[in-house]
């Protein structure tokens, strides 16, 4: 584990070098690879640990009983996934966590709130501080995801989505993390339907789009 990396992370922000090693210890931190497709965490099983990704990415999915696939999240190098499982400890996940692309995966086991916040060391209050802020930012995104799929046109989702990268990536010109089916999934739409809809928005003057590299023209 590079301590340089971590320490940049939202999750060990605030904390110096020895703070970082006694965090990673009383957390029992173990590191672990996964290659593209593999499920990490899987629904209807417990954890007991937070996934803190160190390289790649891993998608956040909700696997319905007849096949389909919605995904609810991405999250990148620097991000956490399943801290509200691993803080509960008993409670079931819902969803399916799995690797985006061959990952690199940093799990710790975080006991109760009480737990962390009664360890010893000035690292635990600092722990738990972020651990907060990462939680209202997740928050803010699961509602950023209701926003994107209320709209009733497949053309209203694309926008609310676009609308809402373009303000945080503070640019009219952007990448975002998923592939053209991946899109779909996440703004439970067709495949088909997106891949005609973006096209006849190119040619409307909207925007202009390659892969997933998005020049968005809005008014």
């Amino acid at each position: 584990m590079d301590d340089g990396m971590l320490l940049k992370t939202m999750l060990f922000r605030g904390m110096d070098a020895q703070g970082l090693r006694a965090a990673l210890a009383a957390l029992r931190a173990t590191e672990k690879s996964f290659n593209k497709g593999a499920v990490i965490l899987q629904a209807g099983r417990t954890t007991q640990r937070l996934g803190l990704v160190l390289a790649g990415s891993v998608l956040i999915e909700s696997s319905g009983a007849w096949g389909s696939r919605t995904i609810l999240s991405h999250v990148g190098a620097g991000q956490l996934f399943a801290e509200t499982y691993a803080l509960l400890g008993d409670e079931p996940l819902l969803v399916d966590v799995t690797a985006n692309e061959d990952c690199r995966i940093l799990f710790l086991r975080t006991g109760s709130i009480r737990e962390v916040a009664a360890a010893e060391g000035a690292w635990a209050a600092a722990f738990v501080a972020n651990l907060l802020a990462i939680t209202a930012h997740k928050n803010l995104a699961l509602s950023g995801r209701i926003f994107h799929t209320t709209p009733k046109t497949v053309r209203g989702r694309v926008l609310a989505y676009l609308d809402s990268v373009s303000l945080q990536k503070g640019s009219r010109e952007f990448d975002i993390p998923f592939d053209r089916q991946q899109l779909a999934d996440y703004l439970n739409l067709e495949r088909t339907a997106l891949s005609k809809e973006l096209g006849k928005m190119q040619a409307d003057g909207l925007i202009t789009v390659k892969k997933n590299h998005f020049r968005y023209i809005a008014p």
